[in-house]
């Protein structure tokens, strides 16, 4: 493949450094936007590339955007802010930086009269709300949210909304009905559908790419609103105990950055997947206790896992990815195991230091009513 100019919004972030680096070392020209917020790049922490031209900007600045935009041959838009908590009390801020920041983008792609050749915007596993069941009597079903009372009873599981038999999770495919749970994921579902809209109306190929949980060397282990693998890293790393909601039996997808910057290659190159949304993660399920277990296991550490039994608001019990079209489509196999990609997370771990800023994050929660 030719090289090609490439911007990234949100590039100086964990994904968009690494896929930058991964550009960068294919032979492309890579152009960063970011406004580096400092709730992520905590101490002026961040990775931009030596060789990567930088633009400090906010998408919600829309002149910035059209000078970042030109000439642009692919853009990557994986600029948001990010938390699902948060988001329920800073519901202004994620819908102007998520929403608002999306549309600027494509305005300013209309305004210059640019005409990228692809454009990848980030979506999230989030839009999916609870994941795909498997009911004993009425097969595959998409259960709505666990009612408050049945939270208040710390009855976790899902139950089957027809005959109310216990259900097993089963991994959930792109079919499945969307079902926002949390401001946060409403505004990825707004951002995935207008790029996938606007490439449609002007014929500019586009497609979404639905992030599992993603961990690796570089995440924002400061801000308490990051994965749950970095947030439980911080606690460790300040010999505090790691605190997981419900009884941590939940299931989610954990993938390697690693291989989230092989599927953003693999989706720039290959035209099968446009107009599409695809799922990306391990296609593996694993346990939030599993994933405290073994931060702390690898650490060495002395502070196990404290399950409080609360739950919060937007929260979901069981997800975890089908990524069978994203094999069929774009080629892409992840690489990278569980024990393999937190042996290498915990080994950049080590030479790390994190403010822990979970028990004022938990008493935001508590003081909006979002955690019990």
């Amino acid at each position: 493949m030719k090289a090609k100019l490439i911007l990234i919004t949100g590039g100086a972030g964990f994904v968009g450094a690494h896929t930058a680096d991964a550009l960068i070392a294919a032979g492309h020209q890579v152009r960063i936007f970011d406004s580096l917020s400092s709730q992520v790049h905590r101490g002026g922490a961040c990775y931009v590339p030596k060789d990567a031209e930088f633009i400090l900007g906010d998408v919600r600045n829309l002149e910035k955007l059209r000078k970042a935009v030109e000439k642009a041959e692919v853009i990557f838009h994986l600029a948001a802010a990010v938390g699902v908590g948060q988001s329920m009390y800073e519901i202004a801020e994620y819908t102007s930086v998520n929403n608002l920041g999306t549309a600027n983008l494509l305005q300013a792609i209309l305004d210059t009269r640019s005409t990228p050749e692809k454009i990848v915007v980030a979506s999230s596993m989030s839009i999916y709300g609870e994941g795909r069941y498997q009911c004993p009597k009425h097969g595959e079903v998409s259960p709505p949210p666990r009612p408050l009372a049945q939270l208040v009873e710390k009855k976790w599981e899902m139950l089957c909304p027809s005959c109310g038999e216990s259900l097993t999770p089963v991994a959930t495919r792109e079919d499945k009905p969307l079902q926002a749970t949390s401001v946060y994921a409403l505004s990825k579902k707004d951002q995935e559908e207008i790029t996938l809209l606007f490439g449609r109306t002007y014929q500019i190929p586009s497609l979404a790419l639905r992030y599992f949980n993603i961990y690796g060397p570089r995440q924002s282990l400061s801000n308490p609103y990051t994965g749950v693998a970095a947030i439980f890293a911080s606690r460790l790393l300040n010999r505090k105990a790691p605190l997981i909601f419900e009884d941590g039996r939940q299931m989610r997808d954990f993938v390697s950055v690693h291989d989230v910057v092989q599927a953003n290659l693999r989706a720039m190159e290959c035209s099968q997947a446009d107009g599409q949304a695809l799922n990306i993660g391990s296609g593996n399920p694993i346990t939030i206790r599993q994933v405290a277990d073994e931060l702390g296991q690898q650490l060495g550490s002395r502070f196990p896992a404290e399950i409080t039994g609360k739950y919060r608001a937007g929260d979901v019990r069981h997800c975890f990815a089908d990524i069978s079209a994203a094999r069929s489509l774009l080629g892409y196999r992840p690489s990278v195991g569980f024990e393999q990609g937190f042996e290498e997370l915990v080994g950049w771990l080590r030479s790390q230091s994190a403010k822990d800023d979970v028990d004022q994050a938990m008493a935001q929660l508590a003081v909006h009513g979002l955690v019990a």
